[in-house]
């Protein structure tokens, strides 16, 4: 993933783009520059049929954000795009199903997890692969919005090896990025959770190098939240004053009784972030909780 330096005069220009080919007007799919959608874990098989769960529920989020009044600034598939192992037809299938944002002119952003195998992600989606790697072997970037800066981190260490590692070379390129653009509040996006400030019994599945990269964050005061997946469940915690929000599993729970599927729309303001929970349940109690996050000053 190149460095995604985003404007409104950017998004407009693609949705002005859509709007023209689809014969839609821009106003009725005008852009929230304070509004992300993040999703994750989205294990898309390719010998899912169209009628299976995980397929469904990643069209059921798709057509719920093509169908808001205002679309997200950005879309975010925080990692575990693939079923397992990465295959070239799950992600085959994945190019088809997020084809409609696409389309649409939504800017879409996707992550690495540990069920992807990132040269085979590059080798069907052509133009994800940089020309130039900023950080060599890692699928990164930078989107630039409204209301904050969005550091996209790759935290595949090995493919089917469930934990997490960002190495050297990446959380240099954070420190010299944090500091480059260091003027809005600054999000930080990985698939893997961190091994602080959460649930202890997720720590071994999660991230090897989480102090290090706490040592990154911390001191850097414009930084106000880690977001990942991983672990197909919802919590909101923080670590030395740095919200750490778990997001919910697009594709399937293991424990139906404790957790759902669902999805996760982060809006900005001026003291923080409101997180609404969506879930594919529409009685579920997460289904429109809303979260609301106060920035750290």
């Amino acid at each position: 993933m190149p460095l995604h330096l985003t404007s409104r005069r950017q998004f407009i220009s693609r949705l002005g783009a859509a709007a023209a080919l689809s014969g839609a007007s821009l106003h009725s799919a005008d852009v929230d520059e304070n509004l992300v959608a993040v999703l994750n874990d989205t294990h898309i098989g390719a010998q899912h049929p169209e009628s299976a769960s995980i397929p469904a529920n990643l069209r059921h989020t798709i057509a719920a954000l093509l169908a808001l009044p205002r679309r997200p600034a950005a879309v975010i598939i925080n990692g575990d795009l693939a079923l397992k192992d990465g295959r070239r037809g799950d992600y085959e299938h994945l190019a088809r199903l997020i084809a409609p944002l696409r389309e649409a002119g939504v800017a879409l952003h996707l992550g690495m997890g540990n069920h992807d195998d990132r040269e085979i992600f590059y080798e069907v989606l052509q133009h994800e692969k940089p020309a130039a790697p900023v950080v060599e072997s890692k699928h990164v970037g930078l989107v630039r919005l409204g209301g904050a800066n969005l550091f996209l981190l790759d935290s595949l260490k090995a493919t089917m090896l469930t934990q997490g590692l960002l190495g050297e070379e990446q959380l240099q390129w954070l420190t010299k990025l944090l500091d480059l653009h260091n003027d809005k509040p600054a999000l930080v996006f990985a698939h893997h959770n961190p091994r602080l400030g959460g649930d202890p019994l997720h720590f071994p599945g999660g991230l090897e190098d989480s102090e290090p990269l706490w040592q990154v964050l911390a001191p850097r005061r414009h930084v106000k939240a880690y977001i990942h997946g991983h672990i197909h469940h919802r919590e909101f915690h923080s670590h030395e004053g740095i919200h750490i929000l778990n997001t919910p599993a697009t594709s399937y729970v293991a424990d139906k009784k404790a957790s759902t599927t669902g999805w996760t729309l982060l809006r900005f303001n001026d003291q923080g972030a409101q997180a609404t929970t969506l879930t594919h349940l529409p009685d579920h109690p997460w289904n429109n909780a809303v979260t609301d996050l106060a920035w750290r000053t």
